[in-house]
């Protein structure tokens, strides 16, 4: 697209945004007076950032976090097989064949993320996340490096008195989810207790999956100005990997595994599976020092054991995390004309991998192949001043200085430990806000985005350490405009990306993956959301509700400067993003507690390989959920049943990018059903 032509883009978009034809659900009290890490003390509607608010099992299944975060313009979760989650947002999805990397993720407060970049989202279960707030778009002023965006999950939601719920879920393919969910009060104390259970026997042959899941988040005001918080949680999950299907295999029988081809074992044979033990624990403190000034600081650690069966190997990695967040604010309010917020801090951590790679015989592990150790590295100091003037303008200036290396040996070779290091890195971020109007604000931004390689990316499947590999970066311009009043939410934004050194993901003879730096991308964009309230909620009458929402993701992502060889790819699409992307919903509540919701997903054809010769089908997806609510003297009952993929299309969900011998497609489950109960005592 030139830009003469992106420009009239943006000027429609403004233009539609002032007619409020596009909408966003906003959830304005997103931010918490006690959030241990430096999130605005703005409300939504004020924010000059791209940040979107979802409870992500709210109205959809407590099982998954996919239907729900799918629902929000730029973000896509997939699922090649249940328990192989990956996350991207506005495109990042080429730098995770598996996992979630290119996404710093906080949980109550706490890194989740690992220094080596990866993150481990499906370790947690989904009824366990209360809600989640996503910022799209390089946020490296506050949060270090990343290209992709931040995520923030919460574990409870503040209420007045305790509570408990117990819930359970059965479904098609052999599924079971349950879930206790417990949430003590003291007058100075807040305890909430999660412990889940879920089970599936898959769609796909070799695709089960088995999880058990401990949580304990706590905090207590011991003073009157100052508040300390802990989080832990234990995560047992095993799932099987079925491999990717060739669009012949594919189409003649979608549910199988990847079957034997040639000398190439198949995945049952060879019982390809993860298994993922992972503990984390997180301590925290908050210190009040006067009228003007706050001390926050975190320290968290991790540790996971893995062992991965797949069809060349059997590895198994050893991870430990450890590190720490502080920082030091200051906040100043002159009579509401002029409100000011400073503040200044570090965020450091280390990983240490210790990764061996073994034949697999069937399953079990066999000689020796290679061993590597493997430690990473990284921190960053940061700074930001935000003002707010006459409650009008919001002006945001932060800046960040990152440094990450790693260091490796092959103890099997007896090898020496060798250091790469990258050079420091200044991530700069401006922002500022400006109400139009009463209820219209118009935002925009300038950022720069850096993302180093993961430890999965440097030493990847093939057993290689690839020091050749670059970290990624560029600047992220955007601007839009957010209108809100009692029925109607709207938000639309334009951005422009450009990204140079891109990480993609590439798949050998052998079926292992490595990556490459792909020179730069060039990422334009245009998100809307819509919410809009047909029927405010009432006490009387059949219908109590009703409550329509729509969100619209169009993507041009292209690569430049990008060859292989004597092929050059330049001007293809980028490999993995849909261009468009439409999530409609109806939620109606009626009389006596019952309700229904119904959601529409449509997703545009996926370019498969950085060649732009193979695609996935465009499909259009379907689900449903009913339910009823019904009050027993101090009990609360909920009694739903749902239904996923409503007109039983075929389609690949989680496809494997660049994959040798064309082998992309991971199908998801046709027609399937499920239902349940909870009650909240």
């Amino acid at each position: 697209m030139q830009k003469p032509i992106f420009r009239i883009l943006f000027f429609i978009v403004l233009f539609f945004s002032c007619r409020s034809t596009v909408l966003a659900q906003i959830d304005t009290t997103l931010f918490y007076e006690d959030s241990m890490i430096v999130f605005h003390s703005l409300s939504l509607k004020q924010s000059p950032a791209s940040v979107d608010s979802i409870k992500p099992t709210e109205h959809q299944p407590s099982f998954t976090l996919l239907p729900g975060l799918n629902t929000l313009p730029g973000v896509r979760m997939e699922e090649r097989s249940p328990g192989s989650y990956r996350l991207s947002i506005r495109g990042s999805l080429l730098r995770s064949p598996f996992g979630v990397r290119n996404v710093k993720i906080y949980f109550d407060d706490f890194l989740l993320t690992d220094a080596g970049g990866n993150t481990y989202l499906n370790s947690l279960d989904a009824a366990a996340i209360s809600s989640m707030e996503i910022w799209k778009g390089p946020y490296g002023s506050l949060y270090g490096a990343n290209t992709g965006g931040v995520a923030r999950l919460r574990s409870y939601e503040q209420h007045d008195t305790s509570q408990l719920k117990v819930s359970a879920t059965g479904g098609s393919y052999g599924l079971f989810h349950q879930n206790i969910h417990l949430q003590q009060k003291w007058k100075k104390q807040y305890l909430t207790i999660n412990q889940a259970y879920q089970r599936s026997d898959g769609y796909r042959a070799q695709s089960a999956m088995k999880r058990q899941f401990y949580q304990a988040s706590y905090y207590a005001d011991y003073h009157k100005n100052k508040r300390i918080k802990a989080l832990a949680f234990y995560s047992d999950l095993n799932y099987q990997t079925p491999g990717g299907l060739t669009l012949k295999e594919y189409q003649s029988n979608p549910a199988a595994a990847r079957p034997v081809s040639g000398p190439m074992p198949g995945a049952e044979q060879q019982q390809a599976q993860i298994t993922n033990r992972t503990f984390y624990g997180g301590l925290g403190h908050e210190a009040r020092l006067g009228k003007y000034f706050r001390h926050v600081i975190t320290v968290f650690a991790t540790k996971t054991d893995l062992e991965n069966p797949a069809i060349t190997n059997y590895e198994i990695r050893k991870e430990s995390t450890y590190g720490t967040r502080t920082y030091l604010e200051a906040s100043v309010n002159t009579n509401h004309r002029f409100l000011w917020n400073w503040n200044a801090g570090i965020e450091w951590q280390k990983t240490i991998s210790a990764i061996s790679n073994y034949r697999n015989d069937a399953g079990t592990k066999d000689t020796l192949l290679v061993a590597t150790d493997l430690h990473a590295r990284q921190y960053f100091m940061f700074t930001q001043f935000s003002a707010t003037i006459f409650s009008r303008i919001v002006v945001e200036a932060g800046l960040s200085l990152n440094q990450y290396k790693y260091r490796y040996r092959s103890p099997s070779l007896e090898q020496n430990w060798t250091e790469q290091t990258f050079a420091y890195q200044l991530m700069p971020r401006i922002a500022v806000s400006y109400r139009l109007r009463k209820q219209l604000l118009w935002r925009a931004s300038v950022s720069k985005g850096y993302s180093p390689p993961t430890i999965a990316e440097v030493r990847p499947n093939d057993q290689l350490v690839h020091t050749d590999l670059q970290p990624e970066y560029g600047w992220n311009y955007e601007t839009g405009l957010r209108f809100e009043n009692n029925r109607l939410r709207a938000d639309a934004a334009v951005f422009y990306y450009a990204l140079q050194q891109a990480i993609v993901s590439r798949t050998d003879v052998n079926n292992n993956q490595y990556f490459v730096n792909a020179g730069g991308t060039s990422q334009r964009g245009l998100e809307t959301q819509l919410s809009y309230q047909l029927l405010p909620s009432r006490n009387h009458g059949l219908l109590r509700a009703i409550e329509c929402k729509n969100s619209t993701t169009w993507y041009v992502f292209s690569f430049t400067d990008y060859s292989m060889g004597q092929t050059s790819f330049s001007g293809n699409r980028l490999t993995g993003v849909p261009r468009t992307v439409v999530v409609s919903s109806l939620f109606m509540r009626f009389a006596k507690g019952v309700y229904w919701y119904v959601q529409y997903n449509y997703t545009g054809r996926i370019p498969l390989n950085d060649s732009n010769t193979a695609y996935a089908d465009e499909y259009h997806l379907l689900q449903s959920k009913l339910g009823i609510d019904i009050p027993l003297k101090k009990i609360l009952l909920n009694i739903f049943t749902g239904a996923d993929n409503l007109l039983n299309q075929q389609y690949s969900l989680g496809n494997d990018l660049n994959a040798f011998g064309g082998r992309y497609y991971n199908a998801a489950p046709l027609r399937n059903y499920y239902a349940g109960m909870s009650c909240t005592f």
